[in-house]
């Protein structure tokens, strides 16, 4: 994910707010009233930045699958086809450790309520998602040529499920240094990676 160095807007603000509340007390648990004080405002107030709570999830959940398809698509580019392909999938690991381990609250967020967007945004997460992993399982089959693409697939769909278990980890506090987390995350992906083309 990209550092910012500016201050969030009070949009970002309150989409930080509404996904460590709703990750904490779930969808249905989580009144306008409470995001709003968490950030300062009245809870009508939401109403300026978001039509209602549905609309929040919707942004919070289709922008972090967006955020992830972007920021893969960067790292790619980046590579642009000087790196060898072993580097591009480590830092296609990174860049996913980085969201684990920085947005755990939309972890549990996407694993909870993904079932109360509408329709269309969640055919549309479903999508981007698809999109993320067909980027991963093309570099890891270039990293590993005679790991078949089924097998590639299941094996990015399991890395995923490893790093996006930090939520499960303990709370923000308890974990080891982010670093440790990350180099030990890192060495996990890698070493399911390898055992898959084994």
């Amino acid at each position: 994910m990209v550092t910012r160095t500016d201050a969030p807007t009070r949009r970002e603000q309150i989409l930080k707010e509404a996904a460590r509340l709703f990750a904490e007390r779930g969808f249905h648990g989580v009144g306008v009233d409470e995001i709003g004080a968490a950030v300062g405002i009245s809870g009508p107030g939401l109403y300026r930045h978001f039509p209602g709570k549905d609309a929040m999830l919707a942004e919070l959940l289709v922008g972090i699958s967006g955020q992830l398809l972007k920021g893969a698509k960067r790292r790619l580019a980046e590579a642009d086809g000087e790196s060898a392909p072993s580097a591009v999938l480590d830092s296609l690991i990174e860049g996913h450790i980085d969201f684990a381990l920085d947005d755990r609250p939309l972890i549990t967020l996407h694993d909870r309520e993904l079932d109360r967007l509408r329709d269309s945004d969640r055919k549309l997460v479903r999508q981007l998602q698809r999109q993320y992993v067909e980027l991963w399982v093309e570099v890891l089959r270039e990293v590993y040529p005679a790991l078949p693409e089924p097998a590639a697939r299941s094996a990015v769909h399991s890395v995923f499920g490893l790093l996006n278990s930090t939520p499960h980890l303990g709370r923000p506090g308890s974990l080891p240094g982010r670093g440790t987390t990350a180099v030990l995350l890192h060495r996990m992906a890698r070493g399911a990676f390898e055992a898959a083309a084994a």
